[in-house]
C-alpha cells in the first residue's frame, strides 16, 4: 500500500501561516519528519491557491526538492498552481495529481495535465448533479465516465486513481461499507484494471479524538482487503505505518495484527463477520472487532459504541 502524506495542509492554521510568511524552515521540518515517518508522496494541499497563495506550489516544490526526492502529490483546485509544480520536478511521470471529478471542464483540465506531464491522476467519484453518490454502482457508473474520457486522451487505465470518497461513519454510517464496496468494484470492473485511494481520516471525522485513529486503521485494514492500492493519510500516525507493514509482509507482531490480517482476508474472499473469531477478553481486539462492525454497518454507530 502507497501511503500519501496529508500534513502539510492550508487548512492548518499553522502550515497557512508558514506558507503566508515563507517560513522555509517550517515547511523544510515538516516534509522532512514526514519522509522520515515513511510515507511515499508528499502531499501539497493549497486549496484553491488564490490571492495571496499565488505562487505558493512552486515555492514548496522548490522546498521539498531540496528535502527529498520523494514523488509529489499536488493537490490543489487551482490547475495554473499545479502546472508550475510540475515544471519544477525531474519526474513528473511519478507525481499525482489531486485531482479531477466528472464534470465536463474539470475532467478536460486535468486529465489535459495529466497526459502532458504524464503523471498520475486521483478521481473523485462526484459531480455537481450528484454530489457525492450514495450507492457504489453510482459511483461505478461515475467511473466509467472517467475512464472512457481519459482513454480518449491517450491515458492508460494505471496511472488513474480512483477515490469513491469516504463519508463520516458518525454522519451517514451506511456509506463507509458502499465506499468498500465501491473500491472492490473499481478494482474489477476495468481492463487493465484502475488504481485506488481513499482520503482515510474522513471516515473518522466528527468522532471523538480518542477513536478517530481505530476507526482509521480499522478501515484501512477493510479497505486493503477490497483491494485499495493507497491512502492519503496522517504521516504522524505510527500505528497505521506499522500496520501497513505488517498487512504487506502478512507478518503479524501480536494478537490484535493476527485480527487485522483476519479481517483483510475476510474482505478479500467476500464473507461477513460471522466467520471473524478473537478473544473476547483481550480488550483491544474487542475495539477492533466492534469497530469493524460499525463500519460494516452491522451495528449502529455512537460515540460510546465502544462501551456498548
Amino acid at each position: 500500500m502507497k501511503l500519501i502524506g496529508e500534513n502539510l495542509h492550508i487548512i492548518s492554521q499553522a502550515t497557512r501561516e508558514a506558507i503566508i510568511g515563507k517560513n522555509r524552515t517550517f515547511v523544510e521540518d515538516l516534509i522532512n519528519r514526514q519522509v522520515i515517518a515513511g510515507v511515499d508522496f508528499i502531499d501539497l494541499n493549497i486549496g484553491p491557491a488564490k490571492k495571496i497563495f499565488e505562487g505558493t506550489m512552486a515555492w514548496l516544490v522548490d522546498i521539498c526538492k531540496n528535502v527529498t526526492d520523494i514523488p509529489i502529490s499536488f493537490d490543489s483546485s487551482n490547475i495554473l498552481e499545479i502546472e508550475s509544480g510540475l515544471k519544477l520536478v525531474k519526474s513528473p511521470n511519478n507525481c499525482i495529481l489531486n485531482s479531477t471529478s466528472a464534470d465536463a471542464e474539470k475532467l478536460e483540465n486535468f486529465t489535459t495535465l495529466a497526459k502532458t506531464y504524464d503523471s498520475n491522476l486521483i478521481c473523485l467519484t462526484l459531480n455537481k448533479e450528484l454530489g457525492i453518490p450514495k450507492t457504489a454502482d453510482e459511483r461505478l457508473s461515475l467511473a466509467f465516465e472517467i475512464v472512457d474520457y481519459a482513454n480518449t486522451k491517450g491515458i492508460e487505465n494505471e496511472k488513474l486513481y480512483f477515490d469513491p470518497l469516504i463519508l463520516p461513519v458518525s454522519v451517514e454510517q451506511s456509506q463507509a461499507n458502499e465506499a468498500l464496496n465501491a473500491i472492490r468494484m473499481f478494482k474489477e470492473s476495468f481492463d487493465p484494471p484502475v488504481k485506488t485511494t481513499i482520503g482515510l481520516s474522513n471516515v473518522s471525522n466528527g468522532s471523538p479524538k480518542e477513536l478517530r485513529g481505530l476507526i482509521n486503521r480499522v478501515f484501512f485494514v477493510l479497505a486493503s482487503g477490497c483491494g485499495l492500492d493507497s491512502a492519503i493519510v496522517d504521516a504522524f500516525d505510527f500505528e497505521l505505518a506499522r500496520l501497513n507493514k505488517v498487512i504487506e509482509n502478512q507478518m503479524p507482531e501480536n494478537k490484535s495484527d493476527e485480527l487485522c490480517l483476519r479481517l483483510l482476508e475476510m474482505m478479500q474472499n467476500f464473507d461477513d463477520l460471522s466467520s471473524i473469531n478473537y478473544d473476547s477478553n483481550d480488550t483491544e481486539q474487542v475495539k477492533i472487532f466492534k469497530t469493524a462492525e460499525i463500519l460494516l454497518n452491522t451495528k449502529i454507530y455512537t460515540h460510546s459504541y465502544l462501551d456498548i
